[in-house]
């Protein structure tokens, strides 16, 4: 029967590589899978060809307790379901015994996000730059840059994408205390600027005004790009110096830690979750539900803080 097993699994593979396309790494994981559950199998007085669903349960409960993580024992997983849907519909077995196992559940890995202070830190390094370049500096039109971006990026939560292509008419509407993001599917959304924000827009739009000819850009933040605007690439690595020239992790940072941690620090002043599902422009609220953690821990705070039983508690110790 192990004959039989591993020539199957060889045909399996055959299978995947003439068929399918496979990549010499895939089938490479495929055969390392399967043989791994194979042996265990076998140890338990069956075989890869014949095994159980019960059987296959077992399995995967072993590769747990040796501690691979939950991605990896999906990996797993998917590759014996390849391997008995290639069986069942070959006809070498008449069902599928993955079809009834659950599949590990992985763990959603939180997002990385900066302390209030380590964002003030960065703001402050990029104003006082910015500050620091008069008019006759050649780079003063790109530190103000710098410092509009990430004003605007933490007062609103904007993706990195809506930040940089935003429209040159946003510097000319009427209110300037709240700004319209066109997010994905062309929905628009409406969110609130803070007045460091609008001063940093309005400082920036004014040197911006005196390099433009006639026509000027369709859009804010202009390049030469080939979208015609700044590449967020370009953002991405100017934050990066800016972070370094701070003093904090630039290596860790970029503009979507940015919009976690205006999301985050919303969460830590009390805001509510459905506002902040609006701001970020999260189509479903289960979206935005990776941030639940700080709700939890504020209201264990609020708890712990202000419950009688819990300030009794506190008098008594």
């Amino acid at each position: 029967m192990a004959d039989l097993s591993l020539a199957h699994l060889e045909a399996f593979l055959e299978m995947m590589s003439a068929e399918r396309g496979a990549a010499a790494n895939t089938l490479t994981s495929y055969r390392n899978d399967l043989e791994d559950a194979h042996a265990f199998l076998r140890g338990g007085g069956s075989s890869l060809t014949a095994a159980t669903s019960d059987a296959l349960r077992r399995y995967l409960s072993d590769v747990t307790g040796r501690g691979f993580a939950a991605s990896s024992q999906a990996r797993r997983l998917s590759a014996l379901r390849q391997f008995y849907r290639f069986l069942y519909a070959e006809g070498m077995r008449g069902d599928d015994p993955t079809g009834v196992l659950d599949s590990p559940k992985k763990r959603r890995s939180l997002p990385k996000t900066l302390s209030m202070d380590n964002v003030t830190a960065l703001i402050d390094r990029a104003r006082s730059e910015a500050d620091d370049a008069g008019p006759e500096d050649a780079g003063q039109l790109q530190r103000l840059r710098l410092l509009t971006l990430i004003e605007l990026l933490y007062a609103t939560g904007m993706r990195v994408s809506e930040l940089v292509g935003l429209p040159a008419s946003v510097a000319s509407q009427d209110d300037h205390r709240f700004l319209i993001i066109k997010g994905k599917g062309n929905k628009e959304r409406l969110v609130p600027l803070s007045s460091a924000s609008r001063e940093a827009l309005m400082r920036y739009v004014a040197v911006l005004s005196k390099t433009q000819d006639d026509e000027g850009s369709p859009f804010l933040f202009p390049s030469r790009s080939a979208s015609g605007h700044l590449p967020r690439q370009v953002f991405a690595r100017e934050l990066k110096g800016l972070a370094a020239r701070s003093g904090l992790p630039a290596k860790t940072l970029s503009p979507h830690v940015l919009r976690h941690a205006f999301a985050s620090h919303l969460l830590e002043n009390g805001a509510d979750l459905r506002v902040v599902q609006e701001l970020l422009g999260h189509s479903d609220i289960s979206t935005t539900q990776i941030y639940t953690h700080i709700l939890e821990e504020r209201l264990h705070r609020l708890v712990s803080d202000h419950h009688p039983l819990a300030i009794a508690q506190k008098k008594g110790t």
